[in-house]
């Protein structure tokens, strides 16, 4: 059975699952739905239309689900999707969606927010991701699997962060990060392929290679994007994360960080 603090608030219509706990002073909203063995610390306001998928752990003074910090937002019904053994951390803000940006603010499994992230409307956070202290996500925002974004940095509205991209912290990104990079600082410029966290994640280095190469001609080779994707397509033939890479590229809206 939840376990539920005598001054939690708890609305009718919220779902609770098995093995949940619900500290005191807490907050949760009648259209809330907890998965199995959800932790909710103290002080903590979750409202909306919001799901928590199983063993997430959310720390003290956290804020979930709550109106989007949108001005054209009129109240319409949005919602708030988290996944599966997050941990969210003190002071973390995470927005509902608005009707505009397709109605879903949604974070996939596995992925820790340090203190005091913000999340805004509508983003799209994959699974595996690290966000450190105060890193913040505008509007529309998306991320792929396994990327970091260093702490007190801050994403512009409708970009994009590549799988296994590396921010680094203090950086302002107003432009697609690409995947596998390594971005840093204000604005953020790319500085090459994230060769220490590939390592870490036991890609093989033949693949380390071949992304090194690519970067190659995306930065250092005095070729514009158009043609340095061409040489890639050219020179690179059958490595899956080259082909990812190149689909990140020329399907950017916003121009990639370079």
């Amino acid at each position: 059975m939840p376990e539920i603090h005598p001054t939690a608030i708890v609305s009718d219509g919220a779902l609770i699952g098995d093995g949940c706990v619900v500290g005191p002073y807490s907050t949760i909203g009648g259209d809330v739905v907890l998965g199995e063995r959800v932790r909710i610390d103290s002080h903590t306001v979750i409202d909306g239309t919001t799901s928590i998928g199983d063993d997430t752990h959310v720390f003290p003074f956290v804020s979930i689900g709550l109106a989007p910090q949108d001005l054209k937002y009129g109240g319409e019904e949005t919602r708030t999707e988290i996944g599966k053994r997050n941990q969210i951390r003190e002071f973390v803000t995470i927005h509902r969606g608005t009707s505009g940006g397709g109605g879903v603010t949604r974070i996939g499994d596995d992925n820790l927010l340090m203190a005091q992230v913000h999340i805004a409307h509508d983003c799209s956070v994959g699974s595996e991701v690290i966000m450190a202290n105060a890193a913040t996500l505008a509007g529309h925002v998306e991320i792929a699997d396994r990327a970091s974004v260093g702490a007190y940095s801050g994403v512009h509205q409708f970009c994009r962060i590549g799988r296994e991209a590396f921010v680094g912290g203090y950086s302002v990104v107003v432009k697609d990060a690409m995947p596998f990079a390594i971005i840093q600082g204000n604005h953020a410029k790319c500085y090459g392929l994230n060769k220490i966290g590939m390592k870490r994640r036991g890609y093989p280095k033949e693949t380390v290679k071949a992304l090194n190469r690519a970067f190659h001609f995306l930065l250092s080779a005095k070729l514009n994007t158009t043609q340095a994707v061409e040489k890639i397509r050219d020179e690179i033939e059958g490595v899956e994360e080259v082909d990812l890479l190149v689909r990140f590229i020329e399907s950017s809206e916003r121009g990639v960080v370079k």
